[in-house]
């Protein structure tokens, strides 16, 4: 006789098979470490950690005078080292942490001095030591860029104070936004390598501390020229060379999008370097040293947030409105409108930021050879989210920033005395000289 439970205890045995089995097949593998990515992001972390020690470092340095040659390298040397304790503590928690309800706008605590993170943390293919210690990169050279806005006249005490809150209030937000799962990465903003984190970010807060702290004593009767276009030019070259960690390392893996954002990179640098040369060969009637390097920065800078989504023509074009546009903005900042953008990072850093953002828009389009829009996005669309991204960017980084100077100066005062600021930084401030006599 057939026993009649049978089909149906065979049904019942395998619905709990699947229930109990389905947690199981559904479950994601745990993310796995690639070898060769990891080798990458450890060159790539030490070349853009190179781009500030001693690349920009130099590079400033040298752009002013000499009185104050020792008052930039330590200014940037002592940014690295505050960035690094701040990071540590809080600030990669705020940028790359996970704020729950409120992860659109900040990532929150959950990660404070780097909680949760030992050798065995993968984040992607990666270890996340090894990406903490890459994004600390970017997280150094971004305040250490505004250092050009207000040079030869501003407090190491202040500088520091500024730069600590500048660092937790208007960059890791801005990072959380943009890479950290925030509201504009949501939205479909492409910024690869950080047109908007760090050059518009950058150069918005150049033009507020240049236009807050007002000019120079000797600025613009007097010409203030660089003291040594050899330890500027030497700076720019390390600039170049490190800038590959900053665009290709930020695929975070060893692929053909880092090759390709490594080649673009290279493209918009010696394009932006050419058309400035052009440029001041046409205005001036000779072309200098400082336009080549100057050019170069301004190529870099605009290539950087499409490095990743560009082909060469894009990398062509985008090279070459850079040197051009950004030339102009220069000459039109000082010469016109009289603002003592020390070192011209709003022109080169800001402008720079504002035009590579939107023309990612444009060139990423596989008409131009770029790698294509997301599934039903098209090229207007995803200009006005890269415009979108630049106004948010630019409003928080001007408000924010302003705010920031005024604690700032309220709390360690920001600008030197007139006599100070005339016998040079080095002596008043550090008791040294960049040169003996």
């Amino acid at each position: 006789m057939k026993n009649p439970y049978r089909v149906p205890l065979l049904a019942l045995f395998l619905l709990l098979l699947s229930v109990f089995h389905a947690p199981i097949a559904a479950a994601a593998e745990p993310p796995k470490l690639d070898a060769a990515n990891t080798a990458w992001m450890l060159t790539a972390s030490v070349l853009v950690l190179f781009m500030t020690l001693p690349g920009l470092a130099l590079f400033y340095a040298g752009l002013v005078r000499m009185k104050n040659v020792l008052s930039v390298l330590m200014q940037c040397f002592a940014i690295t080292c505050i960035v690094t304790l701040a990071w540590v503590v809080v600030g990669y928690s705020l940028a790359f942490g996970d704020a729950g309800p409120l992860n659109a706008w900040y990532g929150g605590f959950d990660k404070v001095f780097l909680s949760g993170i030992d050798v065995k943390t993968v984040r992607g293919s990666i270890p996340e030591t090894v990406f903490a210690m890459y994004q600390l990169t970017f997280a150094i050279i971004t305040p250490a860029l505004v250092i050009g806005a207000y040079a030869e006249r501003v407090k190491f005490s202040g500088m520091l104070l500024f730069s600590l809150l500048w660092l937790l209030f208007v960059y890791c937000p801005v990072a959380h936004w943009v890479w950290g799962d925030g509201w504009l990465q949501k939205m479909g903003l492409m910024d690869f390598a950080g047109g908007t984190v760090v050059h518009l970010n950058a150069g918005i807060a150049a033009l507020v501390c240049a236009t807050v702290l007002r000019k120079r004593r000797d600025f613009p009767d007097t010409p203030i020229l660089p003291h040594n276009m050899t330890m500027t030019v030497t700076g720019a070259c390390m600039l170049w060379v490190g800038w590959f960690g900053f665009n290709a390392g930020s695929a975070l893996a060893a692929d053909g999008a880092a090759g390709m954002a490594m080649i673009v990179t290279h493209i918009g640098a010696a394009t932006g370097a050419f058309a400035w040369i052009v440029c001041e060969w046409l205005r001036y009637g000779k072309p200098s040293a400082l336009g080549a390097v100057t050019g170069m920065v301004a190529g870099l800078g605009t290539i950087t947030p499409a490095s990743g989504f560009v082909g060469p023509l894009g990398a062509l074009a985008i090279g070459a409105a850079a040197g051009i546009v950004c030339f102009s903005a220069t000459s039109y900042m000082k010469q016109t409108l009289k603002v003592d953008d020390s070192l011209d990072v709003f022109p080169v850093h800001g402008v720079g930021g504002m035009i590579g953002t939107t023309l990612t828009g444009v060139f990423v389009a596989s008409t131009f050879g770029g790698i294509g829009y997301p599934e039903k996005v098209a090229m207007g669309d995803q200009v006005l989210t890269q415009v979108i991204g630049v106004l948010a960017v630019a409003a928080w980084s001007g408000v924010i920033t302003w705010v920031i100077l005024k604690i700032s100066d309220a709390v360690a005062g920001m600008r030197v005395e007139a006599e100070e600021e005339t016998e040079g930084l080095d002596t008043v401030l550090h008791n040294e000289k960049g040169y003996n006599p």
